[in-house]
């Protein structure tokens, strides 16, 4: 590779060294999101489908929002691409001096912005869940306030993210919010049994700010040491200035995305405070696997395309060469994770979450949910892998024009879909949440379509392989048969969930009662997943050959 405008060329990392930073990513993701569910499933054991379950889960939503604004996606596309590439020129100094200044510029911008929040809380509570009112509303405001500090401890975890991904440490920052989901399930433990659901909700908010504080000090001493020297810093430079006009954009592009997700629990709030616990209920179980697989892969490539220097043409085709193979891998695990939540996510939701004051028809609204979120699930998670790509090409505006777009299209699909087609289909309103998810999922699938087609432009061509695709789907729905089918014989050995018949359409494919809902998870879903591998295995996927060939070598190992 000839050397190009910015310098030498350097060497692009193996696949092999981004695949292994995708695997620590979906370790700390996974121990992440499982501290996350067990967070949920004891939320859901206390507070259960009620208003101050809603009240609590939009007051997180708000400093959650400015987290997700300045912190890890933004850092992810201005930051970490500048800073890798100093990296890999082996300008360590200036390095240092951008990180210093990135994480000065932070602390004076969310310090300001809590300030502020804290004094506009009731208006922003009506942004955010316009349809609460009395006593749901009050709660929802008294927490905010508690929760609003927050916001800067999670943006310096997001800033310590940044540091410790460019030097492939990528591990730590994403299995620290163990801490935080650790603290608020340590509150609810200690101080639940018979408490006011009102006062444990405020102490579980005092509990989360605690925990976030702590998240972000586990991560700051491995920054500052892989850092050298920490010198925090307001001094002008030509590479911050780089990283400055790439944040505007993406903070407006992470807004315009954070604003979908929100104009969907805002129009679920119109509906009813049910339908909004029952969409944040979903919503978690569903960005399981955009976490785990479209992130990781995502978080693990981005520090590595941003290292690429050379002649265009060259780096284009290493992007295509790690395009096509992450796209690849997304697809393998996404597609039976978008089948599972089809047809068996009433298991998922009760595995998960089933318990306490969450009862089976819970359980079953969450499914119907799921139904409506699977239809995007796809386009969604490779749609960051496509972000990425561009965030590396140090384009920020390309995604940003498509999120508007998306966003605008969503809004529209989701008033019409939630508010409007269950009562022309005459249907319960509560159902409404399973159209406007549906919508926002077509909407995905337009945002896939048009990133694509304008990589494309830029790069070259990464063909789809649709015949690969069809397969993986038709193995996912094969599979499906062996868990449905366990799932009736089990029913019907042991009888319907009675609580899960009182839903509509609770009489079709019902959950077995008498059996805790982590072993009918545990009967139906590992069948399944191993089928899936089976069938992929049989028709010599090589990502199933790749899973399949790891598992026998350690049991080979060991049998030595």
């Amino acid at each position: 590779m000839s050397p190009g405008p910015g310098g030498p060329a350097q060497p692009v990392v193996s696949s092999r060294a981004s695949g292994s930073g995708a695997l620590l990513v979906s370790l700390g993701i996974l121990a992440s999101r499982f501290a996350g569910l067990l967070r949920e499933a004891v939320f859901a054991r206390y507070f259960g489908n009620t208003d101050v379950s809603a009240a609590f889960k939009a007051a997180l939503r708000i400093p959650n929002f400015l987290q997700n604004l300045l912190g890890e996606g933004v850092l992810s596309a201005s930051f970490i691409p500048v800073y890798s590439q100093l990296l890999g020129a082996k300008q360590k100094d200036d390095a240092e001096r951008v990180a210093g200044a990135v994480f000065s510029l932070l602390t004076l911008f969310t310090g300001f912005l809590v300030a502020v929040g804290i004094l506009a809380t009731p208006w922003l509570v009506d942004v955010v869940a316009p349809g609460f009112e009395g006593e749901t509303r009050a709660l929802a405001t008294s927490l905010v306030r508690i929760l609003f500090p927050m916001t800067g401890m999670l943006v310096g975890s997001a800033w310590c993210l940044g540091v410790l991904n460019s030097h492939r440490r990528f591990f730590l920052s994403y299995a620290a919010p163990v801490i935080w989901n650790g603290a608020m399930i340590a509150t609810m433990l200690v101080f639940g049994r018979g408490a006011n659901a009102a006062t444990l909700a405020r102490s579980v908010a005092i509990a989360a700010v605690a925990g976030a504080g702590l998240q972000f000090l586990v991560q700051l001493p491995t920054s500052i040491a892989l850092l050298g020297r920490f010198r925090p810093n307001l001094r002008p430079s030509a590479h911050l200035s780089r990283v400055l006009r790439s944040f505007g954009p993406v903070v407006v592009a992470r807004g315009v995305v954070q604003v979908s997700a929100y104009v969907d629990l805002i129009i679920g709030s119109w509906i009813s405070a049910v339908a909004f616990s029952t969409l944040d209920y979903a919503q978690r179980v569903y960005l399981i696997p955009i976490s785990i697989f479209g992130m990781s892969i995502s978080a693990a490539e981005l520090p590595e395309m941003s290292r690429a220097t050379g002649e265009e043409d060259d780096v284009a085709a290493r992007l295509r060469e790690r395009l096509r193979a992450g796209l690849r891998r997304v697809a393998f695990f996404v597609i039976p994770s978008a089948v599972a939540f089809v047809t068996l996510g009433d298991v998922i939701a009760a595995a998960l979450l089933q318990r306490g004051h969450f009862s089976g028809f819970d359980s079953r609204l969450v499914w119907y949910v799921l139904i409506g979120s699977a239809v995007g699930l796809l386009a969604t998670t490779q749609s960051r892998l496509l972000s990425s790509t561009f965030y590396a090409l140090k384009d920020t505006i390309t995604p940003l024009k498509v999120s508007v777009l998306r966003v605008t299209l969503t809004a529209a699909g989701a008033y019409v879909a939630g508010l409007h087609l269950p009562r022309w289909l005459g249907l319960p309103p509560d159902l409404g949440a399973v159209g406007l998810v549906g919508a926002t999922g077509v909407a995905a699938w337009l945002e896939f379509v048009l990133l694509r087609r304008q990589l494309i432009r830029r790069i070259g061509n990464v063909p789809l392989d649709v015949r690969r695709i069809a397969m993986l789907w038709g193995a996912g729905f094969a599979a499906a048969l062996l868990g449905v089918a366990i799932k009736v014989a089990l029913a019907h050995v042991f009888g319907a969930n009675e609580s899960a018949l009182q839903a509509w359409g609770g009489h079709f494919l019902p959950l077995p009662k008498g059996l805790r809902p982590e072993l009918i998870g545990a009967f139906v879903l590992v069948p399944y997943g191993l089928a899936y591998l089976a069938i992929t295995y049989g028709f010599r996927v090589p990502e199933a050959q790749a899973v399949l060939g790891r598992v026998l070598r350690r049991l080979r190992r060991r049998a030595r």
